[in-house]
């Protein structure tokens, strides 16, 4: 990262160009790359980024990083080290530079003086560089000359028409008929004026606006004469460098000295080229001739070419679009990528190799086509056994519903039976403290009895003996009232316990019924997205055949299309060769044949390269989606055999939950009938064991027993 921001550094540096120290020792990477970003090289830079949304962060980081690199500019010089023949080589083209200049200088020259002293310079012995502006200046003038000319006529022949007349009025006298045609004969003649003065007005005009095209032409001129002036300067101005440039070469002809012989040589060698360069211009010039006749017929031939091409685009262009068409069905990033390299230019070495790369779009359409159909199969099979196994657990769910809402009525059902238990230890108490009331009564009553024993001894012994039978009786009682209690309160833990059991268990069979109820709620999302994902794809499948139908069509009209061009062009290429081979008769066969055979090889050569470059681009392209789609394979598999677990999971726990509530239920009925058959027999041994109390006998009274009312369950 401290490497990254001292290049980050050093690249803004140089690009701003107005900092005089540039920070290269600030890392090993800006001191390596010292001479490569700020010597004397050119340095391209590849950007390697990811168009994808999680790598745009750094794309743009990555980008604007080149962008400011690209704006370095170094002062790149060769390397070379001359020698004496190559320094000898660059003076003799200064040399000649140098002289043709001065002979350009001196006809410039010469021609301004004689156009100073007042000679008109011909056409031939103009300098080029006054040449066009003389043209221009000579067909400015010719117009201005046409248009007074024809401004002129009109008025002189008016005039004499004019005058004419008069002559005629002034010799006899008029009569009514002759004065109403000379009436008629001037009101015409007066429109005629009229009309001649318009075009007089025009034509006054078109002399104003062509006489200031004069006056710009001459600005024109005298610009030119002071670029003239300009390039005399540069003229005195080179002469001065050249002056300089002698007296380098001074010393380096001193090394050239040894060299004079072999320049003597090249020297004669040059005369014999010269001899053959005037006898090839003089061939040259006989070719010519036949060319230009050859030209024409190939302009025609052009013309045919252009309007073949015209054609051909225009049939490739509605090709592509059906197929960008199609691909926009399909609706995927790799065809949307594709589609974007699919433009039809009017070069006419291009369009074999998007044909090519057509073609293989087409059959990579259908490849696509086929992978989506199995996919859907694939989808409407797993779609279905889900909605089975969806419909099972929703069966299997509303039967766990059943058996818990009637393990919740066998709650309620025990807790009524709690509350008529405790109602009955409520009673039992009730009678206890009635009883505890009475026991105090009697010992109230004794302790009369008492006190009035002494004075009825005689009864002493009656009384102690009903005492005794009354604490009998009570100590009886006492017993059966604590066993009571002790039955009950035995009755009352074991059923309190069985409610604490009770409330586990719904506690567990409702976190059991939730989870469930949440797990059935997941399956439901899952099948409502895998119903949507399926919708979707049947909808995919749809387009897919009707993109199946177009391509057919589509590959029928491109047969026949390519079929057609193929012949047109294999005509259109017979008749050049034949039109090639008439041209070609007067001129020398081995240089024709070697540069057809060399132009035929370099545009069969750039034709295979072109393909081979689109067939690499091709098949990186599927060997990148071949990789993606392989690595997308083990994350749905697994996802696959995660839902499939996740399923068995669930279909395990469903299983567990109904052995369970079939246990639990047989328990709660085991359980339920013994408490009734405990109550039942409680009730019956209460009604059979109830206490007997008898009151104390007085004097004059019989003997009462009393009978307490038994406890009577609701």
């Amino acid at each position: 990262n401290k490497s990254l921001s001292a290049l980050g550094n050093v690249i803004s540096a140089l690009a701003d160009g107005n900092k005089s120290h540039i920070p290269y020792r600030d890392s090993k990477l800006t001191r390596i790359l010292q001479e490569s970003l700020g010597g004397n090289s050119r340095t391209t830079i590849i950007i390697c980024c990811s168009p994808a949304s999680f790598n745009e962060m750094e794309t743009k980081s990555t980008l604007e990083f080149g962008r400011r690199a690209k704006t370095i500019k170094n002062v790149v010089i060769v390397n070379e080290e001359l020698t004496a023949e190559e320094w000898k080589r660059r003076y003799e083209r200064e040399r000649e530079k140098v002289a043709k200049l001065r002979a350009q200088l001196q006809r410039c020259e010469q021609e301004l003086t004689r156009w100073r002293g007042g000679e008109s310079v011909p056409l031939e012995e103009q300098s080029g560089l006054v040449r066009d502006l003389d043209t221009s200046t000579l067909s400015l003038s010719e117009s201005v000359h046409n248009l007074n000319t024809a401004a002129s006529v009109p008025s002189n022949q008016t005039n004499v028409g004019m005058f004419s007349g008069g002559g005629g009025l002034a010799g006899e006298p008029m009569t009514n008929e002759e004065r109403m045609k000379f009436e008629e004969e001037r009101t015409r003649l007066y429109a005629q004026l009229d009309e001649k003065d318009d075009e007089i007005d025009k034509y006054s005009q078109q002399i104003e606006k062509l006489k200031e095209q004069i006056v710009e032409q001459e600005e024109i001129f005298t610009s030119s004469r002071r670029d003239n002036d300009i390039f005399q300067a540069d003229i005195a101005r080179l002469q001065q460098e050249n002056e300089s440039l002698k007296e380098e070469v001074k010393e380096v002809l001193q090394a050239l000295e040894e060299l004079a012989v072999n320049y003597d040589q090249k020297s004669q060698e040059f005369e014999a080229k010269n001899r053959e360069f005037e006898s090839l211009s003089e061939e040259l010039t006989q070719k010519s001739s036949v060319l230009n006749g050859q030209e024409s017929e190939l302009q025609q031939l052009k013309e045919q070419i252009n309007h073949q091409k015209r054609r051909y685009v225009e049939m490739v262009t509605n090709l592509m679009k059906d197929l960008s068409d199609i691909g926009i069905v399909l609706g995927s990033n790799q065809n949307a990528s594709f589609i974007g390299e699919l433009k039809i230019s009017n070069d006419a070495s291009k369009l074999d190799d998007e044909l090519t790369v057509a073609r293989l779009f087409i059959s990579k359409m259908k490849s696509e086509v086929k992978a989506l159909t199995s996919r859907s199969v694939h989808l409407e099979t797993f779609q279905s056994s889900c909605n089975k196994k969806i419909d099972n657990y929703e069966k299997e769910l509303q039967e766990c519903r059943l058996l818990i809402s009637q393990y919740e009525a066998k709650m309620n059902s025990l807790q009524e039976s709690i509350k008529d238990s405790e109602n009955k230890r409520r009673l039992m108490e009730e009678t206890v403290d009635q009883l505890n009331e009475e026991c105090a009564k009697l010992k109230a009553a004794e302790e009369m009895h008492r006190l009035t024993s002494k004075e009825k001894e005689k009864e002493k012994d009656s009384v102690e003996q009903m005492k005794n039978a009354l604490e009998q009786q009570i100590e009886k009682h006492r017993e059966n009232h604590q066993k009571q209690l002790a039955s009950l309160r035995d009755e009352i833990a074991a059923k309190q316990s069985m409610i604490d059991q009770y409330k586990d268990l719904n506690q567990k069979m409702d976190l059991a019924l939730e989870r469930l109820q949440k797990d059935y709620d997941k399956l439901k999302a899952e099948e409502n997205d895998k119903s949507a994902k399926l919708l979707e794809m049947t909808l995919l499948n749809e387009k897919c055949e009707q993109a199946k139908q177009d391509l057919k069509g589509l590959e029928e009209t491109v047969a026949k299309e390519l079929h057609s061009l193929f012949n047109l062009r294999k005509m259109f290429v017979e008749d050049i060769k034949n039109r090639v081979k008439k041209v070609s008769i007067g001129e020398d066969q081995e240089d024709s044949n070697n540069s057809g055979c060399s132009l035929a090889y370099k545009q069969k050569i750039s034709f295979l390269e072109n393909n081979l470059e689109q067939l690499t681009k091709v098949h990186k392209q599927l060997v990148r989606d071949n990789a993606d789609l392989r690595c997308e394979l083990p994350k749905l598999e697994k996802r696959l055999r995660t839902t499939m677990e996740r399923v068995k999971t669930l279909e395990a726990a469903l299983k567990e939950a109904k052995e369970s509530a079939m246990k639990d239920r047989k328990r709660y009925q085991h359980e339920v009938d013994r408490i009734k058959e405990a109550v039942r027999q409680k009730n019956l041994a209460r009604r059979g064991n109830v206490a007997q109390i008898a009151k104390p006998i007085r004097a004059g009274q019989n003997t009462v027993i009393y009978r307490s009312n038994p406890i009577q369950s609701k």
